[in-house]
C-alpha cells in the first residue's frame, strides 16, 4: 500500500476533509453517546486535529490522533501543545500495514477524511479495536441523484475496485461487516462544491502521482454541473455475534 496515496481516498496535506467540521463531529459524538473519559481514535485526521480538539474540549474524551504522514506529525503535536491538550490528545504515527491498537481499546473510531483500505477490509480491521457498543464513523463515496452517468460509475469502480454504492447500500455493508447501522448523511451540492474549491489549491502543491484520482473526480463533477456522486458519512455500532436485532420503531 502506498503511503503517498492511501487506497482508495486521498486528501493532500492539510486540505479540508469531508465532514471534518465541528457540527459533524458533534453529531457523531451524540450518536456515539460519547462522554467524559470516552476513548476515541481519530484516524487520518490531518494537522488541523479539528475533531480531536472538539471531542477533547467539549466532550472530555481521551483522543488518539493517528496519521501516517511523517511530515504532518510534528505540526499536529505543536497544535496539541498550543491548545494545552497534551493530557487529552495523543498524536501517534500508525503503520497502515499493521495497526497495533489493543482489542477493545476505543469507544469510538472516527474516519472523517481518507479511507486507507477497501470498505470490507476497513470494517474487518477496525471492528476489533472497538469496545462493546463502540461506534465507527467513516466517510465513503456514494451515488446521489436520480441518474448517475456511466462515466462517473466507471471512474469510481476503477478507483474503488468495486461498484459505487447508494447510501442505503453503504449501511447494508456496515451490517454485513458486524455493525448495527445507525445513521448516514451525504454532502449536498453546495457542500461538495465548497469541498472541491478548498481542495484545488492543495492539488497544485501535492505530487501529481498522489492526486490524479482527485483531479479526474473533480473534472467529472465540473462536466456534469451537478453532483451525481458525493461523499457520505455513516455510523454503525459494533454488533456482537448472536445479538438480537433492535426493536421495531413502528411498533411492529
Amino acid at each position: 500500500m502506498s503511503v503517498a496515496e492511501p487506497f482508495p481516498l486521498y486528501f493532500p496535506g492539510d486540505a479540508r476533509r469531508p465532514f471534518n467540521s465541528e457540527l459533524a463531529t458533534r453529531r457523531f459524538a451524540k450518536v456515539a453517546q460519547l462522554e467524559e473519559g470516552g476513548r476515541v481514535l481519530d484516524l487520518g485526521c490531518g494537522p488541523s486535529l479539528l475533531a480531536g480538539v472538539v471531542l477533547a474540549q467539549e466532550f472530555g474524551c481521551s483522543v488518539v490522533a493517528a496519521d501516517w504522514d511523517e511530515g504532518l506529525l510534528a505540526r499536529m503535536r505543536d497544535r496539541v501543545h498550543a491548545l494545552a491538550l497534551d493530557g487529552r490528545v495523543e498524536v501517534r504515527r500508525v503503520d497502515l500495514r499493521q495497526l497495533s491498537f489493543r482489542e477493545g481499546e476505543f469507544d469510538a473510531i472516527l474516519c472523517q477524511g481518507p479511507i486507507v483500505m477497501t470498505l470490507p477490509d476497513t470494517l474487518r480491521t477496525l471492528r476489533p479495536f472497538l469496545a462493546h457498543q463502540g461506534r465507527l464513523g467513516l466517510t465513503y463515496p456514494v451515488r446521489v441523484g436520480r441518474v448517475t452517468p456511466r462515466a462517473v460509475l466507471e471512474f469510481w469502480e476503477r478507483r474503488l475496485g468495486a461498484p459505487l454504492l447508494l447510501p442505503r447500500e453503504l449501511l447494508h455493508h456496515l451490517s454485513q461487516g458486524g455493525f448495527e447501522p445507525e445513521s448516514v448523511e451525504s454532502l449536498q451540492d453546495s457542500e461538495l462544491d465548497a469541498l472541491y474549491r478548498d481542495l484545488a489549491p492543495h492539488l497544485e502543491k501535492a505530487p501529481a502521482e498522489s492526486t490524479h484520482w482527485l483531479r479526474e473526480e473533480m473534472a467529472l463533477h465540473r462536466e456534469n454541473g451537478t453532483a451525481t456522486s458525493s461523499y457520505a458519512f455513516a455510523v454503525g455500532r459494533r454488533r456482537e455475534p448472536g445479538e438480537k436485532p433492535p426493536a421495531s420503531r413502528d411498533r411492529g
